[in-house]
């Protein structure tokens, strides 16, 4: 019983060199898991799934299919846009072709027609000047006649102003109105069938389908993953360097990396290193570790054994002897 603290002071202390990373007396050591390059493919819309053509583990080549949600409200958003961008182009060629000839006519006939109206106003006036003179009639009856004729002439410049407007056409402002309207219904139209477009989800890369979150049926909100992909020629190891080797470390060094349960360690290089630390992971928070600072590296697997290795296997890095 006097040897107990002994023996648990020592397996302690084994397993700090083992997490923390380094000692003075043995070889520097950076835990870590494997990890694979992910891909994840989400729902643009909040629709239903209408089909998933795949199954978790099968391989699948870029641009096949995956999953297929329900574009139906989309395509007729679609169609809707284009229906008012199709009616907005009949208006624009009206605009541009101008007044009709029919219209033109009867613009032209209400001018003649006011001015022989003005005529006979200026005509009666003057009759009613000379009556009155002579003391014949009231100048009331002198006014209303003035105001007939005014009545008249204002009449003849709004028709002669109608017909200008006419003659004068659809003004640019106008024409540049619509045409920014057919614009504006065009782009409505192209978002619309975009956006029905990538309900079809296909792999944009090679890979092997990891994760199907949703079954046919199910409605996924938008941004919810529908399905995930692991890419690449193989996985990679994500490790914490520790601060005590960081300075022999950089892009490009080769590291040995052993894989808890493969019997043979994989040759690797290190293919990204966080410039900025970090403290220790949660899983070596453990005595004098929970104070070291470690930098995140990732380091590339090198041989084709590695490419049958799942996510998320421990794996400890050292560099090579």
């Amino acid at each position: 019983m006097a040897h107990f603290p002994q023996r648990l002071a020592g397996v302690s202390l084994l397993a700090l060199l083992g997490i923390g990373g380094c000692r003075r007396d043995e070889a520097p050591i950076a835990l870590g898991t494997l990890e694979w390059d992910r891909v994840e493919l989400v729902a643009e819309a909040a629709e239903p799934l209408l089909e998933i053509s795949v199954r978790e583990g099968d391989s699948v080549a870029k641009g096949a299919v995956v999953a297929r949600l329900d574009d139906t409200r989309l395509r007729a958003d679609a169609a809707a846009a284009a229906a008012e961008a199709d009616r907005l182009r009949a208006v624009l060629a009206e605009q541009r072709a101008g007044a009709r000839t029919e219209a033109l006519d009867e613009a032209r006939a209400i001018v003649r027609q006011g001015e022989s109206q003005l005529r006979e106003a200026t005509q009666q006036l003057a009759r009613v000047r000379t009556i009155q003179s002579r003391g014949l009639v009231a100048a009331a009856d002198l006014d209303r006649a003035g105001n007939a004729r005014d009545t008249r002439a204002a009449e003849l410049a709004a028709a002669k102003a109608r017909l200008a407007l006419l003659l004068g056409g659809t003004r640019v402002e106008a024409i540049a109105q619509t045409e920014a309207a057919i614009a504006a219904a065009e782009a409505r139209r192209g978002a619309a069938t975009h956006a029905a477009d990538r309900l079809r989800l296909v792999a944009p890369r090679g890979g092997r389908i990891d994760s199907l979150p949703f079954e046919t049926g199910d409605q996924p909100a938008r941004g919810d993953t529908i399905a995930t992909l692991l890419v690449g020629e193989r996985p990679y190891a994500r490790v914490y360097i520790p601060s005590a080797w960081r300075a022999r470390v950089r892009i490009g060094s080769r590291l040995s990396v052993s894989v808890e349960g493969v019997a043979l360690p994989f040759a690797a290089s290190v293919r990204n290193l966080a410039s900025e630390p970090s403290f220790t992971p949660y899983y070596a928070l453990t005595g004098e570790d929970a104070s070291r600072l470690v930098y995140l590296a990732e380091l590339e697997l090198e041989g084709a054994a590695a490419a049958e290795l799942p996510a998320g296997l421990p794996v400890r890095a050292a560099p090579q002897p």
